[in-house]
């Protein structure tokens, strides 16, 4: 070919690339030769993907159910993903900060409306039935959605209102992590048991939520802002992007999962618990544990009020 010379530029990145990382060009210009080219159902791995809904009965809209849930979680890897991206980001700019921070915020505006698909996507008589295969699993158990909270605010913000004034950044992980505002919810209140729904979260994750406690002490999204320089802590732009986040997180979207869950609980056709016996209306809304990711974002009146205007 008498055109090869056009080639000669992407030859030389080409070698620069595998030599930086101390690899033989040739071998891997060989390879080429023989690797087959990419398909859209090899890169997606469409195959697998579509053979990881396993229905537990014989109910068709068991299947909507699973399905729904494995989207959530692939949007929650996408939002770690992109605070993971802040967390790590040197130099950081307000720019930067507040691109990453819509981006979060969309996706979980993706999660808010998509509710619908439960609300209205399910039988109630078969979710009714179902369901009860289910005992005592729960949503509370999305270890990713664990992670999202450690990595957007400080872990004080995290702990049940009832222990703050016990807790600061000198108490052992482990002991903070008992005091965590979900903790309540898989407990007995009058006993102080666990139920077998938190046993069995934290024997499978209780480790990796301390190390990704310690990871993210002091790079979660709180705390990288009080890192920017004082004019870009009141850049406008960035406060509201902020104040978006924690909203749509922490009242928008659990406001939506919880008339998601309302709706088919308080149908009529069960016994009004949830699968995992835990007190979902005071875990779910908003206004019993006010999380808040970034206080201070919030006026004294706001925080007062956080949630209290909706059912």
């Amino acid at each position: 070919m008498d055109d090869l010379h056009k080639f000669d530029g992407i030859v030389k990145q080409l070698q620069k690339k595998f030599t930086d990382i101390d690899q033989d060009t040739d071998d891997h210009l060989h390879g080429l030769l023989y690797s087959k080219p990419i398909t859209y159902w090899d890169y997606i791995q469409t195959d697998a993907l579509l053979n990881l809904q396993i229905q537990r009965t014989t109910l068709p809209d068991e299947m909507v159910f699973i399905a729904y849930h494995q989207i959530n979680e692939l949007i929650f890897k996408m939002i770690l993903w992109e605070i993971d991206q802040l967390a790590q980001k040197e130099n950081l700019e307000v720019s930067f900060f507040e691109n990453k921070l819509m981006r979060i915020s969309r996706y979980f505006d993706m999660l808010t409306t998509s509710f619908n698909i439960m609300r209205e996507g399910m039988d109630v008589e078969q979710y009714m039935k179902f369901r009860y295969t289910l005992t005592p699993a729960s949503g509370f158990q999305s270890a990713q959605y664990r992670m999202i909270e450690f990595a957007s605010t400080e872990l004080i913000n995290l702990i049940d209102y009832r222990f703050r004034k016990t807790i600061d950044r000198n108490t052992p992980f482990e002991h903070a992590f008992e005091h965590l505002y979900w903790q309540a919810a898989g407990k007995d209140y009058n006993t102080g048991k666990k139920s077998t729904l938190l046993v069995n979260f934290e024997k499978r994750y209780k480790g990796d939520f301390i190390r990704f406690m310690q990871t993210y002490n002091t790079k979660n999204l709180w705390s990288r802002f009080k890192e920017l320089p004082k004019k870009d802590q009141e850049n406008t732009d960035l406060i509201k992007a902020m104040r978006h986040y924690d909203y749509t997180v922490n009242i928008t979207w659990v406001i939506a999962h919880y008339n998601a869950a309302k709706h088919y609980i308080e149908s009529g056709t069960g016994d009004g618990e949830a699968t995992g016996g835990s007190d979902w209306k005071k875990y779910m809304h908003p206004k019993y544990q006010k999380r808040i990711f970034f206080p201070e974002l919030w006026s004294e009146n706001e925080i007062d009020n956080w949630g209290d205007d909706l059912k």
